[in-house]
Formats: structure tokens, sequence, C-alpha cells
């Protein structure tokens, strides 16, 4: 058998229903037709041989009784007793003959008288020394066999013996026939499988119906639950009847009116959420332009103020930005959250766009004292949304110069034939397993008694995150405390093709074997 024909059956066991309730039934049927089978085998063999066995030694023990009168009357001075039972037997053996009811054989001193033909090993040694030891009717079964070209036939032996005055017990020995017996019981045995066979098979289809009756509501509920799933929130079960599997009917359709009912609640608040987002947004443009007027004058005329003037105009103007930055940010997030986040795709070299964006940070991390380093031996070019990616690069790299301590920092751009990945790695703090599982957070920091120094809103790498989801790719981040960090960006080449591997990997060729918090998202 081949492997595909072995696992057919395991496949059809663990998704069919109705194969495994007919499997089922079929096996217990099987063990109860063959014991009920066996059992009435072993009853009717038991009963048609006790039959044939109590009328076969009712019949031999006539006929002795009839022989023994016979010899009881006979005059000795006529004749011997030797020729008295070679007569008798002679003429048993003829009676029995009619209809070859039975044959006989009566043994003498001198020779066995009967009927012609027979084997002596067709009378058992045992019934031998039974009839020869005491008085009485002997039955055993046996097989009757003939020294011509008779077949043999299934028989039955009953020994009785006959008793001269004077003499010694004449043994007889009656062997009754039971071929009919035997052809019986094997039509009894043909009537009892065939029926066994209709019954199975009638079995069958009749679970296979009840089964797949049961099944219909169970899988028109699949069925909607589907539908449900697929937002088609206004179709229900036909109920019909008024047992289980109707409820089960009107169970789902109360299911999916109130699935219907919290979701239009859900997209309701969710639009009132939206709007007031976008409202406040709006309405707080006008007020954050005056004030960044106001403020841009101020800033600029600083060097009229004193000391705490200046300070406070050049904390309003920096405030401001990251105030505009959060705005902004708020209300990228709130698209996410309402899933009106498009993408605008377009053929990108991702070597090209890192290397830009590392020359627009450069800026920033001479600063603090960081060099950065690219490393992209080859052009990566993937379908992608310039703008969003551009934003990821950007996060991931400011983020690693605000951790990175001062060392260096390298950037790593790989491509093979279905995704590309550009890689961050810094050298500075690191992160633990718990930091791991929350970098991506909302509002999280590392450590919250910590401030910004970059001035980030905390949303930076949530929002790399989801515009990560949002084509189809993956953001995870690799960390050591103290070793540093390494953030990976893989991205499918083309759009709407499913990743399976990285051209990157996670964990730094450098720290193979080293142990770190890892964090797959």
């Amino acid at each position: 058998m081949s492997l595909s024909q072995g696992i057919a059956p395991r496949r059809l066991w663990s998704r069919s229903l109705p194969f495994r309730v007919v499997l089922l039934t079929m096996a217990a049927a099987i063990l109860i037709l063959a014991a009920t089978g066996v059992f009435l085998m072993q009853q009717s063999s038991s009963g048609i041989m006790e039959g044939k066995t109590q009328a076969s030694a009712a019949e031999a023990s006539a006929v002795v009784q009839s022989m023994q009168r016979d010899l009881n009357t006979t005059d000795l001075r006529t004749t011997s007793v030797n020729e008295r039972i070679t007569r008798l037997a002679r003429e048993a053996a003829n009676r029995g003959q009619v209809g070859n009811q039975y044959f006989v054989v009566v043994e003498t001193p001198v020779s066995e008288i009967g009927t012609a033909g027979l084997a002596p090993s067709s009378i058992p040694d045992n019934i031998r020394a039974a009839v020869t030891g005491s008085d009485g009717l002997w039955s055993t079964p046996t097989m009757i066999t003939f020294t011509g070209a008779q077949a043999n036939l299934p028989g039955l032996v009953v020994a009785a013996s006959l008793r001269a005055p004077g003499q010694e017990p004449y043994p007889v020995f009656f062997l009754f026939p039971t071929s009919q017996e035997e052809r019986t019981l094997a039509v009894v045995q043909q009537a009892t499988l065939a029926t066994g066979v209709f019954l199975l098979g009638g079995l069958t289809i009749t679970v296979y119906l009840i089964a797949m009756q049961v099944l219909r509501p169970i899988r028109a509920a699949r069925l909607a639950a589907e539908r449900l799933a697929a937002g088609h929130l206004e179709d229900r079960m036909a109920v019909i009847g008024t047992e289980d599997l109707a409820s089960l009917a009107m169970s789902m359709n109360h299911m999916a009116e109130e699935l219907d009912k919290k979701i239009t609640q859900l997209e309701n608040l969710s639009a009132v959420q939206q709007r007031f987002v976008a409202d406040v947004s709006h309405e707080l443009r006008t007020p954050l332009t005056t004030i960044r007027m106001a403020a841009e004058v101020l800033h600029a005329n600083r060097t009229g103020f004193d000391a705490l003037a200046a300070r406070s105009s050049e904390l309003l103007s920096t405030q401001l930005d990251r105030f505009e930055d959060l705005l902004t940010d708020l209300l990228e997030i709130s698209r996410f959250d309402a899933g009106a986040a498009e993408l605008a795709l377009d053929e990108v070299d991702l070597s090209v766009l890192v290397a830009e964006e590392v020359e627009a940070v450069t800026p920033l991390a001479t600063q603090f004292g960081t060099h950065l380093v690219v490393d992209a031996p080859l052009p990566c070019v993937a379908e992608v949304d310039p703008r969003r990616i551009r934003r990821i690069v950007r996060n991931l790299m400011t983020n690693a110069i605000e951790h990175g301590e001062r060392h260096p920092i390298t950037v790593h751009v790989r491509g093979d034939a279905e995704a590309v990945a550009v890689a961050v790695r810094d050298h500075g703090v690191g992160l633990t397993a718990s930091q791991a599982h929350q970098v991506f957070n909302r509002f999280w920091r590392a450590d919250p008694a910590r401030g910004r120094r970059v001035g980030g809103t905390g949303l930076g790498l949530s929002i790399a995150l989801e515009d990560a989801h949002l084509h189809g790719g993956w953001l995870n981040v690799w960390g050591r405390r103290g070793g540093g960090a390494q953030f990976r960006l893989t991205l499918p080449r083309r759009a709407g093709e499913t990743l399976t591997t990285s051209p990157w990997p996670l964990v730094p060729p450098e720290s193979e074997g080293v142990r770190g918090a890892l964090s797959a998202s």
C-alpha cells in the first residue's frame, strides 16, 4: 500500500463526521452480528445434532430390543446362537438400507456381521471399549468410511449389546449418516451470513442518511458562521421544526442579531471617535498656528530678553514642534484604528531610499557623536509606499541614535527572490526580554525617568509597526542588555505576497550563540 493510500483514510477520519459515524457503526454492527451469528450457529448445531442423537438412540434402542426378543425366543436345539445373531444382523442391516437410514455392525468372536463395505475405522476405539465394558446405549460422532469407492459420510455411532444365554455380550453398532443435518446447518449458516450482510448494508445506509440529516443543519450553521465572519450580518438560518437542531438555528440567528448590534455600535463609536479626532485636530490647527506665529516672533527676538525669558521662548518653540508632531502621529494612528490607511505603491530601490534617509539624519547623529554606516551591496527593488517606508527607517534610526550610546550604527539592506529586509543595528543600552515585548506599545518608554533627547512623541515605533503590517511585512527586534539591539524590517518584493523568510537574520551574525531578547511582530 502506498503512503497516499494510507493517509487518505486518516484524512477522511479527521475531516468527515459521516465517515466516522458510519465506520464506528459498521465496526459495532460487525462485532454484534459476529457474536450473534456464532451464538446462533452454536445453538442451531447443538439443537440439530442433539435431536439427531436422540432420534438415532431411540431407533437403535428399538432395533436392539427387537433383536434381543428374537434372540431370547430362539430354540437353540434347532439352530446355534451365531447363526441366529448372523441372521438378525443381516435383517437389521437390510432394514437400515431402506432410505440409507443407518448401517449395522455386530461383532462376534469370529467376525463382524452387518452392512457390507463398511471400513472398521468407522467405529472409534473408545466406543468399542465402552460397549464391551458395560450395558446401555453409547453414542459418539464419527466419519463413516467405506472400503470401496463410495464417498465418506459424516455420521453418528450408537452402540449397544445383545446377550445370549451362556454367551458373552455381542456388541452392536448402528452408524447413522448425518449428511442431511450437515446440509441443514450449511443452509442455516448461509442464511445467517446473508442476513448479516444485508443487515450491515442496510444499517450502513440508514446510519449515513441519519448522519447526513443531523449534519445538514450543522453544515448550515458553519456556512452561516463563515458568512457572518465575511461581513454578511443580515444572513439568517432557516428554522425548521422545534427539536434541538431548530434550537441551534435559532441560537445562530440570535447570535447574528446580537453581533450585528454590537458591530453597529462599535462602528458608530469608531465613527464618533474618528470624527472627534478629526474635529479636535482641525480645531487645534487654528490656535496652534497662532501660537506658532507668536512663538516664532518671540524666538526670533530672544536675544533681547533676559536669560529666563530667552530660555522660555526656546522651550516654547521646541515643545510646539513636538506638539505638532504628536498631533500628526495621533491623526495617523486614528487612520490605522479606523482601517482607513491606504498604500500608494511604487517600485523603489530600498538601498537608495535608506542612503537618503541616513543622509537626512546625519546631522542628528553628528550632534549625538554617532557614526552611521550603510551596508547595501546590491540594489533591492520592491513594490512599497515610499513615504511610509521612509518613516519606518527614520524612526528606527532616530531610536538607534538616541539609545546607541555614541557607538557606530549600521543599516543593513538585503534582498532575495521573495523579500527585502532593512536592519538597523546599534551597540547601545540594548533591551531586556520584558522590554522587547513592549517596545512597540504606544507611548511606552524603557526608562520612565529618562527624558527624550530626540524629542519623539512615543508613537514612532507603533506607527512603524502598523506601516509594516499594512505592507504585509514584519517588524522584529532583537536585543541584549548592554549589547545593543537590532530592528529588522522585512517586506515582500511584490505587494500582496505572503512572507515566509527574511533575507537578513534577526539575531546579528556577530551575536550568534549569545542569548538575547526576541520580539516578533
